[in-house]
């Protein structure tokens, strides 16, 4: 018979059935017709029973019956245990749910290639040395001059893309009333022609919109984008819309899924890098450069020339520079230039979060082993319930591999429920985790398909797990003894042993699970209690931009124009707010020394900025109308401590790094207490706070006007609790104090206090629900392994109680193994508990593992499980009846 028919038999086994029936009464009634009887004719054929299973097996793939079979009896098996296959299916459905969720986001940030041609040639240029603070460091930074000259360099073997980093800001397409916020990236003109993309409608950039600064005012759109703003609308090719101080035409729709190159971010808009206001400007480092290497060509040659290219580069920009010290020089030309592989992308905000997301990837992991040995330990005691039928079916000819795979089949349809329930939660888990993560300035975003990767990622997982938790008690079933079961002499030991250990690997994941989780709490309470030195509430940030730069009197007109709104309570300017993660810093020299390696970091504010920011000052004064930068300065405490040699430093002088290599000297008039500079996980760096105003310069014909700002930060402390219902009124404000100015974008302070612990919330929210997740866990493990204990002691205990022993010695009895389970595999997670502690210590702050706190927490809940998990099996141990033990002996 062909195979296909075999196999297709073997779904329509009753009916199989009811033929080869019909077929051997066929045959009897034949011989009857013949003039045999009914019974010799029977006889004749044989036994009828042999008869109909041979001419089964002959007419349905065998292997497969017997598949088929295990299935339908393992589903009566999982009906007829309805409590504990629901406890375990659903406890691995979280487990595994969790893991693919885990795995989506991983592969989205981490892993996946960028959707463009051979990304296996792109490389991202990155610098690695010591920099001005003498700390070593890597970045991928640069200016356009350097990059042109690189790019020209090496085109024949290379070519590179330049892209910045990206910006939400706010953008128009009709009013200013109607202000709306995109992320927007600039890109050099060859980049969607590298990468081998095509456009959806309309065209692309190219090397034509990129030769001048200023003049190729055009757009392309992300396939994303387009759908989210103008679900997907033909007619927008030919639009315009109002960026910064341009009139921007989009003039195409990029490839479907191409969203940029940093993972955590979906590029809006693309816009051409020389349209941007830093383009032309050295030591203006406002993007990423990407090499893409042509075909058959070498690495290290590229890299090299690009090295030499660097070199030359900087010594030239150095020897401009006579404040440096040789040390300094020194270390910065021999910074190296490296090629790393970015085949999936360059991101910042990937190298944040790696560390994260690994360890929450760990933790997930261990959470599904835990949930992988509680029901192997339920199978285990199941198949020590099922040790007569197994006996059996051994005794009747079942081979060990065919019990096997009885027991397999069982555990893989549990598997294949549990991810069933579990894609629920996998479909859920992920965006979630990304809106926890997500930032007021520039919104994490990422692309989450359910495609073949996650689906094939699903499938191993199932695979695995059915394999893990279902192998053991598989394997133990098959190696029963039908002498010793048939007899009911069936001894146990064994089948502790393996429960106890596998209870003890539990506890141990369990407590480096909860460890972990007390570490990542406790830092994000650290960093949350952490004193900013100002205080954030009712601060509403306008960051606000000229349609040319504006002299800084124009500035300050706003400023005045705004203490006169009702509903303000204070307000003031600064380049940029503070926790902002923008800095400004260089070296410094005292009485005509040699500038510091150590860096200072400044910032520009007006008079009352102190007042509006509740920044306390120790000595001197405020700036007043008439202070001019660079004569005077504010300096915090810690500026005073590292430079200034403590005591009173009003009065003194520093000297900062000016113009074309020369000196300015700067007179200290006020120091303020340390206040949070950029990032609340940095140490208190020294700060110096300069004026608004610049001192005005002689212009002579040739010379740009001095002073120029090109954007500014408002800063108003509101009347009302919610800053943010004043922001509409503000907007409007600004535009009616100065027709030439716009609000580019308006947030809170709070806002960017928020954003410094983000990845701490998200990392010690995760870690609270995976130890709540893995606690529970470990507490029904407890409870399978002593009720079990319990079961299979039932009748000792009925004798030593109709003994006379007292209710202490019965629950010593059943819990005295289970306390030295718990006991051993705490201490070996203390032991993993402290290497996990070395492993995330990037990610604590002000928490040691050292700290008796953190080791006490994990004890303490695992202690409460045990109690938990005890009580009922020690009261139903206690309520063994005596009498009706001994009967049964």
């Amino acid at each position: 018979m062909a195979l296909w028919k075999r196999v297709g038999n073997v779904f329509r086994a009753d009916r199989l059935r009811s033929e080869i029936e019909e077929e051997l009464e066929a045959h009897v009634a034949e011989a009857m017709e013949h003039g045999r009887s009914e019974a010799e004719a029977r006889k004749a054929l044989g036994n009828s029973l042999r008869q109909r299973e041979a001419s089964y097996a002959l007419r349905v793939e065998g292997w497969l019956d017997a598949l088929r079979a295990d299935v339908a009896f393992s589903w009566r098996q999982i009906k007829r245990n309805k409590v504990t296959s629901s406890v375990a299916i659903l406890s691995l459905a979280l487990a595994m749910g969790a893991c693919v969720g885990a795995f989506r986001l991983m592969d989205a940030m981490l892993w996946r290639a960028l959707p463009i041609a051979h990304p296996e040639r792109l490389y991202g240029l990155t610098k690695q040395g010591i920099s001005f603070d003498g700390k070593w460091r890597s970045y991928n930074a640069w200016d356009s001059p350097a990059f042109l000259e690189m790019r020209k360099a090496v085109k024949q073997q290379a070519d590179l893309v330049a892209i910045s980093y990206a910006v939400r800001e706010e953008l128009t397409y009709s009013t200013e009333q109607e202000l709306e916020k995109a992320t927007v990236v600039h890109v050099s003109g060859n980049l969607f022609e590298v990468f081998g993309l095509h456009p959806q409608m309309g065209r692309l950039l190219t090397d034509a919109d990129d030769v001048a600064q200023g003049k190729a005012p055009y757009a392309v759109l992300s396939d994303d984008y387009w759908r989210r703003r103008f679900q997907r609308d033909p007619g927008v090719i030919g639009n315009t819309f109002r960026f910064q101080n341009g009139v921007y035409e989009i003039v195409g729709i990029a490839q479907k899924g191409f969203t940029g190159t940093t993972p955590g971010t979906i590029a809006d808009i693309f816009l051409p890098m020389a349209m941007h206001r830093g383009y032309g400007r050295a030591n203006w480092t406002w993007f990423r450069t990407l090499v893409a290497l042509h075909e058959n060509q070498e690495l290290t040659p590229v890299q090299d020339k690009l090295g030499a290219i660097n070199y030359h580069l900087e010594e030239t920009r150095l020897k401009g520079d006579a404040g440096l010290s040789a040390e300094i020089v020194k270390n910065l030309l021999n910074n190296e230039v490296v090629m790393l592989p970015a085949s999936t992308g360059v991101s910042d905000f990937r190298e944040e979060y790696r560390r994260a997301l690994v360890t929450l990837g760990v933790l997930v992991t261990m959470v599904l082993l835990i949930a992988c040995i509680n029901v192997a330990n339920l199978m285990t005691a199941q198949a020590a319930g099922r040790a007569r039928e197994m006996a059996l079916r051994v005794s009747i000819g079942a081979g060990r591999w065919r019990l096997v795979q009885l027991m397999l089949v069982e555990a893989g349809m549990m598997a294949v429920l549990s991810a069933a329930a579990g894609l629920i939660l996998a479909w859920w888990s992920a965006p979630m985790v990304v809106l926890m993560i997500d930032r007021p300035d520039v919104p994490v975003q990422l692309m989450l398909p359910a495609d073949a990767r996650v689906i094939a990622f699903g499938i191993v997982l199932t695979f695995g797990v059915m394999l893990l938790f279902g192998l053991a008690p598989a394997l133990r079933a098959s190696w029963v003894k039908p002498v010793s079961i048939l007899k009911g002499s069936d001894a146990p030991r064994a089948r502790h042993r393996w429960m106890r250990g596998m209870l003890g690997v539990q506890v141990a994941f369990c407590f480096v699970v909860l460890f972990v989780a007390g570490l990542f709490v406790a830092t994000f309470q650290r960093l949350s209690d952490q004193p900013l030195g100002f205080n954030a509430d009712r601060l509403l940030l306008l960051e606000t931009t000229g349609r040319q730069e504006t002299e800084a009197t124009a500035w300050a007109s706003v400023v005045e124009h705004f203490r006169t709104i009702p509903g303000v309570e204070s307000v003031a300017s600064c380049s940029w707010p503070l926790l902002s993660e923008s800095a400004w810093n260089d070296s410094i020299a005292i009485s005509g020394g040699p500038f510091s390696s150590q860096l200072a970091y400044f910032l520009n504010i007006s008079p009352e900025w102190l007042k509006t920011m509740r920044i306390d000052m120790t000595s001197g004064r405020d700036f007043h109308d008439g202070d001019f930068f660079p004569e005077v300065a504010i300096v915090n405490e810690t500026f005073v401590r590292t430079f200034l040699g403590g005591g009173n430093a009003i009065g003194k002088v520093f000297e900062k790094r000016g113009e074309n290599g020369g000196r300015d000297k700067v007179q200290v008039v006020g120091v303020v207490k340390d206040a949070v500079y950029s990032n609340t996980h940095d140490a208190m760096p020294p700060v110096a706070f300069i004026p608004f105003f610049f001192r005005p310069k002689p212009v002579s014909a040739t010379d740009a006007p001095a002073g120029l700002v090109p954007h500014w930060t408002i800063v108003v402390k509101t009347v009302a609790q919610d800053p943010m219902a004043m922001a509409t009124t503000l907007r409007r404000e600004v535009s009616k104090a100065r027709t030439d100015m716009h609000v580019v974008n308006i947030r809170t302070q709070e806002e960017l206090r928020l954003a410094q612990v983000i990845r701490e919330r998200l990392l010690a929210m995760l870690s609270i629900f995976f130890g709540a997740v893995a606690l529970l866990l470990a507490a029904i493990g407890l409870y399978g392994v002593l009720h079990y204990t319990v079961v299979e002691k039932k009748k000792e205990i009925g004798i030593r109680l109709a003994l006379g022993a007292r209710a202490a010695h019965i629950v010593r009895q059943v819990s005295f193994g289970i306390v030295l389970v718990v006991g051993a595999g705490s201490a070996i997670g203390l032991v993993a508990g402290k290497a996990a502690a070395r492993y995330v210590g990037s990610l604590l702050y002000g928490v040691k593992a050292e700290n008796p706190f953190m080791l006490v927490l994990p004890l303490t809940a695992i202690a409460l499980a045990v109690v938990f998990a005890a009580v009922p099996a020690v009261r139903r141990a206690l309520k063994v009846d005596p009498v009706e033990m001994l009967r049964a002996e």
